[in-house]
C-alpha cells in the first residue's frame, strides 16, 4: 500500500522547481536576537561576537553554508526565512531565492560581503517563494536597511549594490566552494 503524502507540508508545499538550488545552512543567530553569535571552528562552539544596540534585532535567522569561504574570508552568510526563530547550531535545509549584493569598507578597502537569502524547505509561510520577487518589496528594503545599520553601528560603511535572483546566488555559492 502506497503511503499518502496528503496533508504533509513538506510534500505538498515548497516543491522544487527545475534548477532550484538546495543548501544546508547552520544557524548562528536566531531571528529576534540582539546577540550576534559566531561559530568558532577551532573550539567547535558558538561565541558571543557582539551585542546589537537597544531596539535593533536580527530580522530573520542568520547563518552560514558549511564548507564555503566568501570574499571576506568567512563562510558564506545566509539569511533564512522561516516561520519561527530557530536556535544556534540548527541545520536547516533551504532553497536559494536570491542574494543581496553588497560591499563594505574594511580598513580603506572595499570588500564584497554578499548575503544569500534562502527559504527553509519546512516553512509554511515561505513555501511558495522561489525568488526575491515573491517577497514584499518593503520587507526586502527593511532587510537591506538592517545590514547597512548593523555595520554602521560598528563604524563600517556598506553599499548595497543589487538584489539578484537565485541564479546569481547559485553562482556566488559555487565560487565560494572552490576557494
Amino acid at each position: 500500500m502506497k503511503k499518502s503524502t496528503r496533508g504533509s507540508p513538506s510534500k505538498e508545499r515548497g516543491n522544487r522547481s527545475p534548477g532550484q538550488t538546495q543548501i544546508t545552512v547552520t544557524i548562528e543567530t536566531p531571528r529576534g536576537s540582539r546577540n550576534k553569535l559566531k561559530y568558532d571552528p577551532a573550539r567547535r562552539m558558538y561565541q558571543l561576537s557582539k551585542v546589537l544596540p537597544e531596539g535593533m534585532v536580527f530580522p530573520h535567522d542568520f547563518g552560514f553554508v558549511p564548507g564555503t569561504k566568501a570574499e571576506d574570508g568567512d563562510p558564506l552568510d545566509v539569511l533564512v526565512l522561516t516561520d519561527e526563530p530557530l536556535f544556534p547550531g540548527c541545520l536547516v535545509e533551504c532553497r536559494l531565492i536570491g542574494v543581496i549584493e553588497m560591499e563594505q569598507d574594511v580598513e580603506g578597502a572595499m570588500t564584497r560581503n554578499d548575503r544569500l537569502i534562502a527559504a527553509a524547505q519546512a516553512s509554511l509561510l515561505y513555501a511558495d517563494v522561489n525568488d526575491l520577487s515573491g517577497l514584499n518589496p518593503t520587507i526586502l528594503g527593511q532587510i537591506e536597511a538592517f545590514f547597512v545599520n548593523y555595520q554602521n553601528v560598528r563604524g563600517i560603511k556598506v553599499n548595497i549594490l543589487d538584489r539578484r535572483g537565485p541564479d546569481r546566488a547559485r553562482t556566488i555559492l559555487q565560487r565560494s566552494r572552490t576557494k
